[in-house]
């Protein structure tokens, strides 16, 4: 008999997301963002943070007889949890606190089972930004590209220029861990390419 597998959701409408997946060789079944409250919870470490907000986030579009993934990224300066972004003057408050120093981006990550099993991870990279000049800053501010994005930039953009340095995973900066994502998956028994997606909702 044909293989046959319980369909995926992808708790997030990360465009990121979708492709890191892609190449793993991974069509979600459905896309299905998450709408929750993601205030830190008083003294939360970035940790703790990244990998109840993944945790939360599966749950909260889990259906009973799928799989379900879920992420978030922080990116912190030692406890210090710097926000996403909303518009160019957070972009800027960002990057002078980011420019010339090292800073963790922790990838939350949350899979559920169809049989009600719940594995949560979180992934830890450090990320060194070379000393940005003011007008470096105040043009990648306005430029739009770190809004909406955690710490106020996205790697793969207009910011790449600015890192010197990674250590860890650098899918898990860009906004999913993909080592980590496809071995939880195949742990609790997800078959990619078993069946057909059936598009995104």
């Amino acid at each position: 008999m044909p293989a046959t597998r319980a369909p995926l959701i992808l708790a997030s409408a990360s465009p990121r997301r979708l492709d890191l997946l892609a190449q793993a060789g991974i069509a979600p079944d459905h896309v299905r963002p998450a709408d929750i409250d993601e205030t830190p919870l008083k003294d939360e470490t970035p940790a703790a943070l990244a990998e109840r907000l993944a945790r939360e986030k599966a749950l909260h579009v889990h259906d009973a007889g799928s799989f379900t993934l879920a992420g978030d990224t922080i990116v912190a300066m030692g406890r210090r949890i710097l926000p996403k972004a909303g518009d160019a003057a957070e972009v800027i408050d960002c990057l002078k606190l980011l420019s010339g120093r090292a800073h963790q981006v922790i990838s939350g990550l949350a899979v559920c089972a169809p049989d009600g099993r719940v594995s949560v991870r979180a992934v830890r990279s450090r990320v060194l930004f070379k000393r940005l000049t003011d007008d470096e800053i105040e043009h990648y501010g306005h430029a739009g590209d770190g809004v909406g994005k955690a710490g106020g930039y996205a790697i793969q953009g207009q910011a790449a220029p600015f890192v010197r340095r990674i250590n860890g995973s650098y899918t898990a900066i860009v906004g999913l861990p993909l080592y980590e994502a496809v071995s939880m998956l195949q742990g609790l028994g997800y078959l990619s390419g078993a069946a057909s997606p059936s598009g995104a909702e």
